[in-house]
């Protein structure tokens, strides 16, 4: 398994999550799916995540996590999966508002961007059943609590 993270952050924020931490989570979203990848995630300001949310998918606010997969063409051999942007301030605000652990929270944002650039989606409700209960698998892996349980 040869997996490759580019971290870029643009943000000032304090609780970031590590370096290792944000490769553990990928690796744990790729394991069995990849054998090799390479994934670019900019951790981006509220302001960056409106305008990019605005022109890729015109709704014009800030949101946690956008996907951005790459269609490598025919007979090119390259591992690049795509891009995340993760906005830091919609991923702390959040883990406060649902009563989770930001690191816990981070980790969800991370295997969901992920699971988005393999081709995972949500916009039914049988995708969204699919998606949601691998999230879960991945995490209780890590460790983390079901992100889509009712908080206490």
């Amino acid at each position: 398994m040869n997996y490759s993270v580019d971290l870029q952050i643009d943000v000032d924020n304090a609780d970031l999550p590590s370096a290792e931490s944000v490769e553990r989570w990928v690796t744990t979203a790729l394991e069995g799916r990849r054998d090799r990848g390479e994934i670019c995630i900019r951790i981006v300001t509220p302001e960056e995540s409106q305008t990019l949310n605005r022109e890729y998918r015109g709704k014009d606010k800030p949101t946690n996590v956008l996907s951005f997969p790459f269609d490598v063409p025919p007979g090119i051999p390259m591992d690049l999966l795509g891009d995340l942007a993760i906005c830091a301030d919609v991923v702390a605000e959040e883990a406060v508002e649902q009563e989770k652990s930001l690191q816990d929270h981070w980790a969800h944002m991370v295997i969901h961007g992920t699971l988005h650039l393999l081709g995972f989606d949500h916009i039914n409700d049988d995708e969204a059943e699919e998606m949601e209960a691998l999230e879960r698998d991945l995490l209780a892996r890590l460790g983390i609590a079901d992100p889509y349980a009712e908080p206490n």
